[in-house]
């Protein structure tokens, strides 16, 4: 069972999903981000995602293995608990 994602704030109105997954601390680097999303373990709400350009919104979950972050606008702030 995946965790309760954490709200992760963006400044703008999309983000790219390789982008995301660095600001949410769920990767390092962007060389890890493709090797995940190349390896199938990157969900969008639930759903499996490869593209490292797929733009992400306000709402939207991205998940890698048992961590969770979900896009929030910047009025919220980060708290991330890895």
């Amino acid at each position: 069972m995946a965790a309760e994602p954490v709200d992760v704030p963006i400044s703008d109105e999309s983000i790219k999903l390789g982008q995301f997954l660095k600001l949410a601390n769920l990767v390092e680097s962007g060389a890890e981000a493709k090797h995940v999303l190349a390896g199938g373990v990157v969900k969008v709400n639930g759903e499996p995602e490869s593209r490292r350009g797929r733009q992400l919104t306000v709402g939207d979950v991205v998940s890698v293995a048992a961590a969770a972050a979900r896009v929030v606008d910047s009025e919220g702030e980060i708290n991330v608990p890895w």
